[in-house]
């Protein structure tokens, strides 16, 4: 919390340190989030929204599950990790910073003060002592080491590693695990398991739903939960703002937890299913993923991944008439685009 609001205080003699200190504290704490329990509340589910005939047809639209399985061509794949470590950015060489201090020894144990640094300096390429690459390749991508050895030599990039081990392992672990996530979810297919395999609306009376005071907004009786919990970016909490005020928007419920859709990726679990009355008089569905930008590329690749496979999904589940349609969303304005 001190660290957060600013309130660290630094003991006397240590003043000079602040800023490194609280460096190694903020590193050492993480995205930890500090929540008070006695702000720990269990959200009650709304009886009449739950059993209510529109909240039903919205349910019956969206709470089915699915299985999948995935195609690809695995010398497609191959060629496309080659293609992503050669378009990868250069490596830089190896450099070591000298730092001198004045070590003293008291009572209170040893204590040392900086008093110079020095210029970063090259490494020259012989004197480093090489790890085993394909190993590590291995171990973070979980490719075969002949593959892993057909890329590094067709990227023609293995100069490189030579020059910086370590920087060159965590560029060609992140080109080569980001084409593997492409081709997974190029590759995959979803099939519905069938009319009896859906996540029952009893779920959400016998799941308890806890949340805390900070991270949870009281919403009307147009939600199936009497609080909305939303993440600590905000976003959420914004659309269901937006969805209070929406006058179009008849009921809606924030997905808990256990509703998950199967990715090679993990578990998704999308945000809303809301459901809205046009002008006209016809009512929609929708699935709706709250995020803060509309363009995938912003995404974080395995963030944007889990979304094109919800979108896969819930195009399988739409097999009915009137079927819940799945967007991505960062405001209610961007989802009534789409009435």
């Amino acid at each position: 919390t001190d660290l957060k609001e600013g309130t660290v205080e630094i003991p006397a003699g240590f003043e000079a340190h602040a800023v490194a200190i609280k460096e190694i504290l903020r590193k050492l704490a993480g995205r930890l989030e500090v929540k008070n329990a006695d702000d720990k509340i269990y959200i009650k589910t709304r009886e009449a929204v739950l059993n209510s005939e529109a909240f039903k047809e919205l349910w019956k639209r969206v709470r089915h599950k699915t299985t999948y399985r995935v195609d690809y061509d695995n010398a497609a794949l191959i060629n496309e990790c080659i293609t992503a470590l050669e378009e990868a950015p250069p490596v830089t060489r190896t450099r070591i910073t000298f730092r001198k201090a004045d070590v003293s020894i008291g009572q209170g144990g040893v204590q040392a003060t900086e008093t110079s640094t020095s210029g970063p300096v090259a490494v020259e390429e012989g004197d480093i002592e090489l790890p085993d690459l394909l190993t590590d390749l291995q171990d973070k991508t979980q490719l075969t080491r002949k593959s892993i050895a057909n890329i590094l030599v067709e990227s023609k990039r293995l100069s490189d590693f030579k020059r910086n081990p370590q920087q060159f392992i965590q560029q060609a672990a992140e080109a080569i695990n980001r084409a593997k996530r492409l081709a997974l979810v190029n590759g995959i297919r979803y099939q519905r398991i069938g009319d009896e395999e859906y996540y029952a609306q009893e779920l959400f009376e016998s799941e308890e739903l806890v949340g805390y005071l900070r991270n949870s907004i009281e919403v009307s009786d147009k939600c199936v939960h009497e609080r909305v919990v939303y993440d600590s970016a905000g976003i959420e909490r914004v659309f269901a703002e937006s969805i209070e005020r929406n006058e179009s928007v008849k009921v809606y419920a924030k997905l808990p937890g256990w509703f998950k859709v199967p990715t090679p990726l993990g578990s998704y679990n999308p945000d809303w299913a809301v459901l809205i009355d046009t002008d006209a008089g016809e009512r929609l569905y929708f699935v709706v993923e709250t995020k803060g930008s509309l363009f995938k590329d912003d995404l974080r690749t395995k963030e944007g991944a889990k979304i094109r496979c919800g979108e896969k999904h819930f195009e399988v589940v739409a097999v009915d008439e009137n079927p819940a349609s799945y967007n991505v969303a960062r405001t209610v304005d961007d989802l009534m685009a789409h009435v």
